[in-house]
């Protein structure tokens, strides 16, 4: 924090770009892409306390679905979408078995997981003391709701790690949340915190803001966009000493997906430890997610997904990293419902996964925060999902760029 009067000015980084092999039966899928992200956040002090401006960014509206292959009947071919129009387009995200979340071209993402918006935060956050009591409040045009763990992106536990978990829907995809306002507060290590905010997920259109005038209400893609209306609330506790940390949240989501017009109640809780082993740098977390999705109150069906990560630094040049994760889903059925309509089957599949990374620091012609790494993840599923699906798995080949790789991960 500054001091004075004039600004602080601190940036943090992540760069993945490489190459994503997806086996499974039938149908195995590569890419080449990137995953990334750039923030800046602004420090001052106001009056009693401090203010702060947070900006985040990411490319992969350009850099995620656009280089995806796959195995075709005379060999390697490009994979497309076609929208409504019949117009071909590129792949609506990064290949990844048995991911969900959000849609593109109208559909569901199905085994596809969607790249991020342009602005991924935009907010304001003041905090001051009294005695001590520590207080917050803020508010985003795009930033995190008071609900889950950190997300994944900024936890030092998976840094190091280009895929996203498949539990993200059921722990911390309110990261970036069009419209919020929170506030806080805290004594010693404990903290509490309350958020309202727009429940609807981020709409196709990846390079806009969706509760802006800027907002094309009429595009395909864009039915999120219905202005700023904060319909939804979220509530957490947290705990943190020394390298330990805790929390536990909820909220209530107004329909989050509009092909699934439910409202959704979300549960978490997670533990996380960010310190050493025999003097080596560690990182873990522990996390448990649910999604208990309500029709006019009546709960109708309830998923759950668990999940532990970790990132060791081995050596001063070898970092070991990988994600363990158990999962309910939809990924049979999963489609556009109307609302209402509660009668249609419903199936559930239950899939493990398991995660080993390597990452290896390439200083570079002075550059740092440089690495070349490569992981494998393993899939067990249940009976219903292996005939159609096998026993997939997945392999990342990359180069990894970090803006200071001793930095600590940002934390909301």
């Amino acid at each position: 924090m500054s001091g004075g009067d004039s600004w602080t000015w601190t940036t943090d980084a992540n760069f993945f770009a490489g190459y994503n092999y997806q086996e499974r039966r039938f149908a195995d899928f590569w890419a080449w892409e990137s995953q990334n992200w750039i923030m800046a956040s602004g420090d001052r002090r106001v009056g009693p306390g401090h203010l702060s401006l947070n900006g985040m960014f990411s490319l992969e509206p350009w850099t995620i679905g656009r280089l995806v292959y796959a195995h075709g009947l005379n060999g390697p071919e490009r994979v497309y979408a076609f929208d409504s129009l019949g117009i071909r387009r590129p792949l609506g995200g990064s290949p990844q078995a048995f991911q969900t979340g959000e849609s593109y071209l109208d559909s569901p993402l199905i085994n596809l997981q969607h790249p991020h918006d342009l602005f991924m935060e935009l907010g304001a956050t003041y905090r001051f003391d009294a005695g001590r009591v520590k207080y917050m409040v803020g508010a985003d045009l795009v930033g995190p709701a008071t609900l889950g763990p950190t997300a994944f992106m900024h936890r030092s536990s998976a840094r190091n790690n280009p895929s996203v978990p498949l539990s993200h829907h059921y722990m911390d995809s309110t990261h970036i949340s069009e419209g919020v306002v929170r506030a806080g507060v805290g004594v010693g290590a404990i903290a509490l915190e309350a958020s309202r905010f727009r429940g609807e997920e981020p709409d196709e259109n990846r390079t806009n803001i969706d509760i802006t005038p800027f907002c094309d209400e009429g595009a395909a893609g864009n039915r999120g966009c219905k202005g700023l209306r904060l319909d939804s609330w979220s509530v957490r506790g947290s705990w943190r000493r020394g390298a330990w940390s805790a929390q536990v949240s909820g909220g209530q989501l107004h329909q989050p997906e509009w092909f699934e017009p439910l409202d959704e109640t979300r549960l978490t809780a997670s533990v996380g430890f960010d310190g050493a082993m025999a003097s080596r740098p560690l990182a873990v977390t522990a996390a448990w997610g649910e999604s208990r999705h309500i029709f006019n109150g009546l709960r109708l069906f309830a998923l759950d997904g668990y999940l532990v990560e970790w990132d060791l630094r081995a050596s001063a040049a070898n970092t070991i990293y990988g994600r363990a994760e158990s999962v309910l889903k939809e990924i049979f059925g999963l489609g556009v419902h109307p609302a209402g309509l509660l009668n249609h089957p419903r199936n559930f599949s239950r899939i493990n996964a398991l995660t080993i990374g390597y990452v290896r620091e390439v200083p570079w012609i002075g550059w740092q925060g440089l690495g070349l790494g490569a992981d494998i993840t393993f899939h067990d599923t249940s009976q219903d999902l292996v005939d159609y699906y096998g026993s997939p798995k997945s392999y990342h080949v990359f180069l990894r760029w970090r803006a200071n790789s001793a930095a600590p991960a940002h934390i909301h």
